[in-house]
């Protein structure tokens, strides 16, 4: 079987299984259940994970800078020079 032939026929497969899957779909609307998202069908979305010592940080400095600190601008280069001293962020650069 040459490349071309079995291309096409994994077209005509694919086809026939959006035809079924789609059939399947309007059955299970029909009977008022939900459709699951389709696997792969996009990324997550969101916020990525925080640690508890890094929400803490984060949290402090909101504070200060509610408070009405003086110098934000110098609390936040000191927090990031502390997360680039991390033992860990060797890692994150990668």
């Amino acid at each position: 079987m040459d490349l071309y032939k079995a291309i096409q026929d994994l077209y005509a497969e694919k086809e026939k299984l959006e035809r079924v899957i789609a059939s399947l779909e309007k059955l299970q609307r029909a009977a008022g259940l939900r459709i699951p998202p389709a696997p792969g069908s996009g990324k997550l979305r969101g916020r990525k994970p925080m640690s508890p010592e890094d929400r803490q940080e984060v949290s402090e400095r909101m504070k200060k800078q509610w408070a009405g600190g003086d110098d934000f601008a110098g609390q936040v280069a000191e927090a990031r020079s502390r997360l680039s001293a991390r033992p860990d962020s060797a890692e994150r650069k990668l």
